[in-house]
């Protein structure tokens, strides 16, 4: 059996976080979008406004994955909630626990800090990852779609008036 260790990250992990969000990319057949710098995750994780977290899951010893999170806040519920942004267990120790793992970590950090619930998105044609997320207990809230803007359109947005 694995010996699976979750654990917060550290400064020293970016570097190693910046790589699993390039093979995650790889996966998700979006390298083409990553911009972010190690200068960049250090100041959210760790400047001096952090604003998301992240977990390290080490299987055997070696690096397998991380879990980024941050909270947002349901108007309905008055209360924070987990989002989750990256969940990312490299191919080679898929299938031992470290992403279940690491799921029920995050679960217990919202429950612990009193936040209403816990969330995230997938890709919809990400059939592992789906049928991981419902063997969990997730529902998809498939009534939802996600929208998003992003660069010159948000600067297009922001400068209109």
């Amino acid at each position: 059996m694995a010996e699976i260790e979750i654990r917060p990250a550290t400064p020293d992990d970016v570097p190693l976080i910046l790589k699993l969000i390039q093979e995650l990319a790889d996966y998700e057949n979006l390298a083409h979008e990553v911009v972010a710098s190690a200068a960049d995750l250090h100041a959210a994780l760790f400047g001096e406004r952090p604003v998301v977290e992240a977990v390290i899951a080490r299987v055997d010893g070696e690096p397998a994955g991380y879990a980024l999170f941050f909270p947002n806040f349901s108007t309905f519920l008055g209360r924070p909630g987990l989002y989750l942004e990256d969940l990312y267990v490299r191919p080679a120790a898929r299938g031992v626990g470290a992403g279940r793992r690491m799921l029920e970590h995050l679960a217990r950090i919202a429950v612990d800090r009193g936040w209403g619930r816990f969330e995230w998105s997938v890709l919809d044609w990400n059939e592992p990852s789906i049928n991981f997320y419902k063997r969990m207990g997730a529902k998809p809230m498939d009534e939802w779609t996600v929208f998003r803007i992003s660069g010159e359109d948000l600067k297009r947005l922001a400068e209109s008036t």
